[in-house]
């Protein structure tokens, strides 16, 4: 069998090159090779039919966006993809959790071993195609003569015919199932996350091979801690009297309740690092820290004898008081928003 040369070598163009390019190079080359121009020299005239050859395939691919003929594919074709929804909570997100899934989807026909084909028969070459699962039909436009690369409309593309198909298939070579897959899911996914299991998907049709299935992740928010990249973020309410006086104060994180101590004379919006008390990351399983942010709560009631305490604390002054310059700014770089 003669091997055919590269199309764009043959037209001597690069392979990026335009349409215009084509057309150029084409009736150059045409013009060179023409048999009336060469006096019926037989290589000159099979060089001529290259040249329309592989003009004509290149200019299709470009406008149509086939690819260069016999490049279709043939054969069974593949499973579809499936895709799975799971729900997990806020620590199982943190650390990783192992799930067994029940997955509906199409499996191979027992009956006929997923062939489509009766017991006793098999698939039989396409008469119309002869097995290569393509037809080919030429047409005329303002280029040309255009060569079109379809698949078989007998045979679907597959270069096979089932004469006598399944009873129990219908033909298809499949019928309607589940299969029960572990799954290992990682610490430090999210949500929006995916997991690609391949060839867990749906089985193809008459013996395709089997699709993919893509498992996608979808969080559950957690009561009082929220996710910050790799970072944990808790808000610590504290009185008044905590933040002026210090206390020792238990906090939650994922990996369960923790004290922290918390100094005299803590402001509002101080931020407290935990290290290591974060979410992992999914490539270097590296964890990121906890930040406590202190949130002072002012009380809306007081009794009178609150009152006086304060303003014997010296609470009231009749000016502002200071507060350090860049305290947003350096609150905004504590948990990693700049």
């Amino acid at each position: 069998m003669a091997i055919k040369r590269d199309y764009y070598e043959v037209l001597g163009v690069a392979r990026n090159a335009s349409a215009e390019d084509l057309k150029r190079a084409y009736r150059k080359l045409a013009l060179q090779y023409h048999p009336d121009r060469n006096n019926g020299d037989p290589q000159a005239e099979a060089r001529f039919k290259e040249i329309n050859e592989a003009y004509e395939v290149d200019i299709f691919d470009m406008f149509f966006g086939a690819n260069a003929a016999g490049r279709t594919r043939t054969g069974p074709r593949r499973g579809s993809d499936l895709r799975l929804d799971i729900r997990l909570t806020f620590e199982e997100a943190v650390f990783g959790v192992e799930r067994e899934l029940t997955i509906p989807r199409a499996e191979a026909c027992k009956a006929c071993q997923g062939t489509g084909a009766e017991a006793g028969s098999s698939p039989q070459t396409c008469p119309q195609c002869r097995g290569s699962g393509q037809v080919r039909r030429a047409t005329q436009s303002i280029f040309g003569q255009i060569v079109n690369v379809a698949s078989c409309p007998r045979c679907n593309g597959e270069g096979r015919v089932i004469e006598r198909p399944c009873r129990t298939c219908g033909g298809t070579g499949h019928q309607p199932g589940e299969k029960k897959v572990r799954v290992n899911i990682p610490g430090g996914v999210d949500s929006g996350s995916q997991i690609r299991l391949a060839g867990e998907g749906e089985v193809g049709p008459r013996g395709g091979a089997a699709g993919d299935l893509y498992i996608v992740i979808n969080v559950k928010s957690h009561p009082v801690l929220k996710r910050n990249g790799t970072d944990v973020v808790y808000e610590l309410p504290l009185s008044i009297a905590q933040a002026a006086l210090g206390d020792t104060i238990e906090i939650p994180t994922v990996d369960g309740p923790e004290k922290i101590e918390i100094p005299a004379g803590t402001q509002y919006g101080k931020t407290i690092r935990i290290h290591g008390r974060g979410v992992p990351h999914l490539r270097s399983g590296r964890r990121g820290d906890q930040i406590v942010y202190v949130r002072v709560v002012i009380p809306t009631s007081l009794t009178e004898e609150q009152k006086q305490a304060l303003r014997a604390l010296g609470g009231i002054s009749g000016k502002p008081q200071q507060i350090d310059k860049g305290f947003f700014d350096k609150f905004k770089h504590a948990i990693g928003l700049e």
